[in-house]
Order: structure tokens, then C-alpha cells, then sequence
């Protein structure tokens, strides 16, 4: 199967390790991965603050940049969930309302491709300890994704994975939000962690590594006892 990369901003800038763990995943699963350099941002950060001008423009290039009769996968919900949710606001009865119909269909978050997609469940990889998951905005409330991540994990050899009981509860980063709002945001911060502390657990792992920057920032600050971790960087210890 051909699968064509999204990278986004986080990842390019901060954790591109996570972007070639996918990558080292998707082939192992016989994909056969393409991506095309060209591309840059998705345009939410724009969108987010008021600047939808902008954010067309961003995301005509975004549609352009991809094949839109091919599956586009990210490890990102959050960017994922903004394509399908909202380039449709921008597009609709544009030029451009075919190839973006076209994008928002064929675009996941690399968890649901595996699972919804692929149909794979384990992808033979291994991890002493044990986890619990944070179920990031935009992957479960714009994109609905809450069981294919768990599935995976679940089949990942040596991992126990436990439930937290704020595990629907946002991380507190939500992009500007944590600049606009930093005790707030902080707050968020401390109740997710501890959480997920309360649980026992080693490993707090997602889908969007915006999540997990804004919490091990808190981790560090605090020299808490537990590592955040994307569930892309999970299955490629194979």
C-alpha cells in the first residue's frame, strides 16, 4: 500500500525521531513510504488565532503539496483533526473544493491507520513496564479516535497498560493557550501528571507529541517520577 507522510511542525522542529519511527513502522508493515519535502505547516496555528487568510493560504499549499487520491497519514490527531474538521469552512465552493474533499477523506492519524486501515493490531513490538494513555483533543474529540491506540498497546510484548482516571482530560497546552493562560494551563498540566503518577505507571504515551512537550516540560520542572512518550517511538522498539 502507498502512504504518503505528513510531517508536521512539532515533529519537523522538535521530534523528528518520532516522524522516522512512523516511517520504520509503516514499512515494516509493507507500506511504501513517500514524502514529499516540499510541504510545511497544515495552517492551524494561523486558523487558531484569527488569521483565516492565512490559513487558506497555508492549506491551499498543504492540498497541493499532497496526492489527493492517496492516503496521507500523520502522527498527529491534532493536525489531522483540524483537515477534516475545518478545511471544508475554507474550500467550500471553491476551485479547490474537489482536492480538499478529497484530502479530509484520505487523511488519518497514524494509530487509526493502523488499526482502521491496515487492520493490524500488533505490530511485534516490546516494552518493559508499565502505561498509561492520554487521550489527546484533537485525536478524540475532532477525529473520535479512543480505541485503535489502546489496541495497539495492548499488543506491545512486556507493556501493562492502566487507565488514569483524567484520561479525557486535557493536557492544558492547547497551542497559545498555554502562553495566554499559563497558570491555568500549568494547572492542567499538574492533574494530568498526577494522574497519571497515581497509577503506577513508567510511560504516559499519545498520539500528538504537542501533548507530550507541554507534560515532560512539567515532568522535568518537577523531576516527577514518569516519561512521556508517542506511541509512534512505542511500536518501533521492535
Amino acid at each position: 500500500m502507498k502512504v504518503q507522510l505528513f510531517i508536521p511542525c512539532f515533529v519537523d522542529q522538535l521530534y523528528p525521531e518520532t516522524g522516522m519511527n512512523m516511517v520504520r513502522v509503516l514499512e515494516k508493515l509493507g507500506c511504501e513510504v513517500s514524502y514529499n519535502t516540499k510541504q510545511t505547516c497544515c495552517g492551524q496555528p494561523a486558523f487558531n488565532a484569527g488569521y483565516w487568510d492565512d490559513a487558506k493560504a497555508v492549506a491551499q499549499k498543504f492540498m497541493l503539496d499532497m496526492d489527493g487520491d492517496g492516503y496521507i497519514v500523520s502522527p498527529s490527531g491534532s493536525c489531522t483533526g483540524y483537515v477534516r474538521n475545518y478545511y471544508a469552512r475554507m474550500f467550500n465552493n471553491s476551485q479547490a473544493h474537489n482536492l480538499c474533499t478529497k484530502v479530509r477523506e484520505n487523511i488519518y492519524e497514524f494509530s487509526e491507520f493502523l488499526v482502521n486501515i491496515l487492520g493490524i493490531k500488533d505490530v511485534g513490538a516490546s516494552l518493559d513496564g508499565k502505561a498509561t494513555y492520554h487521550d489527546a483533543c484533537g485525536a478524540l474529540r475532532e477525529c473520535g479516535i479512543k480505541e485503535a491506540p489502546r489496541t495497539l498497546l495492548s499488543h506491545v510484548k512486556g507493556l501493562e497498560l492502566i487507565e488514569m482516571a483524567e484520561c479525557e482530560t486535557c493536557c492544558g497546552f492547547g497551542g497559545t493557550f498555554a502562553v495566554k493562560f499559563e497558570p491555568i494551563s500549568i494547572g492542567m498540566a499538574q492533574t494530568k501528571v498526577k494522574s497519571a503518577i497515581d497509577t503506577g505507571a513508567k510511560y504516559m504515551i499519545s498520539t500528538d507529541v504537542s501533548c507530550m512537550m507541554h507534560l515532560q516540560g512539567y515532568i522535568d520542572k518537577n523531576d516527577l517520577p514518569i516519561q512521556t512518550m508517542h506511541i509512534a517511538d512505542v511500536l518501533a522498539r521492535f
